[in-house]
């Protein structure tokens, strides 16, 4: 019997040395993980179990809406100084959700070309035109913004706070101000800045008093939340919208209140964190400094960021998951990210701090990597 397509399929990615496989959490220091916070490690969300039900019974324009989630929508609104929130049951089905409805056919996206997967997924899902701008580049985003403006209806300005791969920092000030001489709407993922940024954690674009100059912000609860879900702040009028056109919504059956509860008493306990954000910050720049003394720049490519995502570049898959097999076996659990998740050459080691880490298991990953 000849092999199936799925058969070839599979085979060409393992021929690429980049067949993906699950692979359950080890007892090594976790270097890899996306709880910052440690809210997960640390097991801080102690639900009601007897009283929040773990099913919902449907979507929320048939029986899936209780007050609770209602509730939980204008508090996280109200933390992050928007008029309104919807929740969404991922940070996947958030950008897909308002990506693939909102922009209209005669409409533009112009998109940082690092964004996401989702937000990528979500746009071409849209009936809009979308268009990269180079990664954090305000230059090429006025470019052609400038190029766009006589053309597209409206125009749809997406960039992440926090790029999930590189770890750098989007200049949201000076990417704002661009979409405010062109009229374009500004969207923000906020995923990984959420609970570890601004005040409370409650993000980069609180903590530079943007929330007005942004069209929509996206937030998740899945990372250093300890939870799941994601929400997608905005006006009233964006909510509504979204509540009537966006199928991501219309078609899931809602988050069930254990998750919600959760979710609550995750933005609850985020003002009380901030000796983890603290220690977290003093751990990165006390990583970025062991590094620069070990000297690890002269061998490996570093990428700069002075968040708690730091990325080492080993070009091909077949050598960073040779080095990151060599850290696991001196109990260090980091993992290779490989093509085709990031580009061809860019293959890396993401290497992920929390609150948790010590400086000690820090120096023990340089001493691993040097």
């Amino acid at each position: 019997m000849s092999k199936s397509f799925l058969q070839k399929k599979l085979e060409e990615r393992r021929s690429l040395n980049a067949f993906r496989m699950l692979k359950t959490p080890s007892q090594s220091v976790d270097f890899c993980s996306n709880d910052y916070l440690g809210i997960v490690k640390k097991n801080l969300l102690k639900i009601n179990q007897s009283t929040a039900a773990h099913g919902s019974t449907g979507s929320r324009l048939l029986s899936g809406n209780y007050g609770l989630i209602e509730e939980a929508e204008n508090f996280i609104a109200h933390c992050h100084n928007a008029a309104a929130g919807l929740i969404f049951n991922s940070g996947y089905d958030a950008n897909i959700g308002l990506l693939s409805c909102v922009p209209q056919k005669e409409d533009t996206i112009l998109y940082d070309e690092l964004m996401h997967a989702s937000a990528r997924d979500g746009m071409r899902l849209s009936f809009a035109a979308s268009h990269r701008f180079k990664h954090n580049d305000a230059d090429d985003l006025e470019t052609k913004l400038q190029q766009l403006r006589s053309s597209a209806k409206e125009i749809f300005v997406v960039t992440e706070s926090v790029f999930s791969m590189d770890g750098d920092i989007a200049p949201l000030q000076l990417i704002s101000k661009i979409c405010n001489e062109f009229e374009a709407h500004l969207i923000v993922d906020e995923a990984h800045a959420t609970g570890v940024i601004g005040t409370h954690g409650f993000g980069l674009v609180q903590q530079l008093t943007l929330e007005n100059a942004c069209f929509a912000r996206l937030h998740t609860f899945g990372k250093a939340c300890g939870a799941h879900g994601a929400i997608v702040l905005g006006s009233e009028d964006l909510k509504q919208y979204l509540i009537n056109f966006s199928r991501a919504f219309i078609y899931s059956t809602s988050l069930p209140p254990a998750s919600v509860e959760a979710i609550m008493l995750s933005y609850k306990i985020f003002p009380t964190l901030d000796n983890e954000r603290t220690h977290l910050k003093n751990l990165i720049q006390h990583f970025k400094s062991a590094v620069h003394k070990a000297d690890l720049s002269n061998q490996l490519k570093v990428l700069e960021s002075d968040t708690a995502i730091q990325g080492i570049i080993v070009p091909g898959n077949e050598n960073v998951k040779a080095l990151a097999l060599q850290l696991q076996n001196n109990n260090l659990d980091v993992r290779p990210i490989l093509y085709p998740s990031v580009p061809k050459l860019s293959e890396r080691l993401r290497i992920v701090l929390h609150s948790f880490n010590t400086t000690q298991e820090m120096e023990a990953l340089c001493k691993a990597l040097v």
